[in-house]
């Protein structure tokens, strides 16, 4: 191996919803985060931001390759999987030989004509650098691992929380693997174990008691022993449409697949036996306002996990909007919803004007009806604000033109895109007040513990529609075969599905 080591870095990471939501174009990537060549360099935080660190501090030489992350949607177009993967791959191309690559990757990304692009990606990332050249991958732990992944990469580890903060320690994770592979410290062998449980987020946290911090916590106490040099577990995204999808644990051993292999297979079996554990308590939305009502003071919050933009919808849901209005509730309340015509109607009429609008299922119609509304523009703003943490930390995010619609009692925050949910950032930016409302709608499954958990006298998970359901029990699936929980509750002669 030469003195100054040449790692290739390279990444296309967003997580996809096959269910709903809007398509990923490169303009989503640009609104976000693309770097090309000498510019991923200058990344210096999440996941890449951890790489950059402990090459740097190791001497290594980076070969920047790109670095494109944007918030989830729909399935990539193909022309901007093809765009992108292309100009990856011939970056890379053209700076080989390297002596070693990564790629932080998110693991759930879907393409309208590819169900696996990361495993598409690594087999081709593969097939330019030879089989003797290590490739380390990192995965989001919601990610759907495929057969080409542990196939065709030498190692991969997931981030270790969610809500997640811990982009930048994963980063620096699959860097340490990576050049302790090139030192030759180890040699690496890989297994996944996947059981067909299909749930989504919401009892998901790896802190507190949640069922999957239990199970984290598990495979965490594994590592260090019996030549294990890292375990991940995996609470698949569950609205991807795929073939043999599952949650589970994947295990890297020193040279003992073996071990692997066992350590993996005890922790899936953990997956299945908290499966009912996994699921949610859910409440209709007047079921929930009425409930809430009956607090003392507030906020409440309104659970609508099935509009939830982190999980690729597409954030145009007036489903809570709607009920909170046939309430007739006189309570401050606040309610985003993206909806680019309502936004743009809202900046032509002007602040202190009122306006009436069909508000509402512009971006995705096939989750409900809009809703006619009349209500006075209270601000404008360009939409753009500054993420506080999380995956983003310090990363520009950008709603689009957008408005504080106010109906009565009800603020209405106007988005003309969504945009991921981290904390209240888009609150904020538009001037609303979260902690003086009674009643909160947020639209993610977990995230909303961070900012309100302290202050909220109560949380309602929703049961309305959209393409990311607080249950997949009614989630059409195609590709996915039964049997799978929550559909089928027992599964007899039930045994972890191993790929290694």
């Amino acid at each position: 191996m030469k003195s100054r080591p040449r790692i290739a870095l390279g990444s296309i990471l967003t997580e996809c919803n096959e269910f709903g939501g809007v398509p990923i174009d490169i303009s989503w990537f640009e609104r976000y985060e693309l770097c090309r060549g000498d510019e991923v360099l200058g990344v210096d935080a999440g996941v890449v931001g951890g790489m950059m660190q402990v090459m740097r501090e190791c001497g290594a030489e980076v070969v920047p390759l790109i670095y494109a992350s944007t918030c989830p949607g729909g399935p990539l177009t193909a022309e901007c999987y093809t765009q992108l993967k292309t100009e990856l791959l011939d970056r890379l191309r053209a700076s080989t030989p390297v002596d070693g690559v990564l790629l932080p990757l998110h693991g759930a990304a879907t393409v309208e004509n590819l169900g696996d692009p990361e495993g598409d990606l690594i087999k081709s990332v593969r097939a330019i650098v030879g089989d003797a050249i290590p490739i380390v991958v990192t995965l989001d732990l919601h990610a759907h691992v495929t057969a080409d992944m542990v196939r065709f990469a030498d190692g991969i580890i997931a981030w270790e929380t969610y809500p997640h903060r811990d982009a930048f320690t994963t980063g620096v994770r699959g860097a340490r693997l990576l050049w302790d592979i090139l030192q030759g410290r180890c040699r690496p062998t890989m297994a996944m174990a996947k059981v067909p449980v299909i749930t989504a987020a919401i009892n998901g946290s790896t802190e507190g008691d949640d069922p999957f911090a239990q199970i984290m916590r598990a495979a965490k106490a594994l590592e260090g022993r019996d030549h294990v040099l890292s375990t991940s577990v995996f609470l698949v995204h569950p609205y991807l449409d795929q073939p043999d999808m599952g949650s589970g644990a994947l295990v890297i051993t020193d040279n003992d697949m073996e071990t692997a292999v066992s350590l993996a297979n005890g922790l899936a079996e953990q997956y299945w036996t908290r499966r009912f554990d996994l699921e949610p308590d859910i409440h209709a939305p007047d079921e929930a306002i009425a409930k809430g009502l009956e607090e003392d003071g507030g906020p409440v919050l309104l659970v609508e996990a099935a509009d939830c933009c982190g999980g690729g919808a597409a954030g145009d849901s007036v489903a809570t909007l709607t009920a909170l209005l046939e309430a007739k509730v006189t309570v401050p309340s606040l309610v985003p919803v993206a909806d680019p015509e309502a936004a743009a109607a809202c900046h032509r009429a002007g602040i202190g004007q009122e306006v009436t609008v069909a508000l509402g299922h512009r971006l995705d119609p096939r989750w409900g009806e809009p809703v006619t509304v009349t209500g006075t523009v209270t601000r404008l703003s360009d939409g753009r604000f500054r993420y506080i943490g999380g995956i983003w930390d310090d990363v520009e995010g950008n709603m689009g033109p957008s408005a504080v619609l106010t109906i009565g009692a009800i603020q209405v925050l106007v988005a003309t895109h969504g945009t991921y949910d981290w904390a209240d950032e888009q609150f904020r930016s538009m001037g609303m007040q979260p902690p003086d409302a009674k009643f909160i709608v947020v639209k993610n499954p977990m995230n909303y513990r961070l900012v309100y958990g302290e202050i909220a006298k109560a949380a309602f998970i929703l049961d309305t529609p959209g393409a990311t359901p607080a249950t997949c029990r009614h989630l059409a699936y195609k590709h996915l075969k039964r049997p799978y929980f929550p559909i089928d509750t027992e599964i007899l002669g039930l045994t972890p599905t191993i790929l290694q």
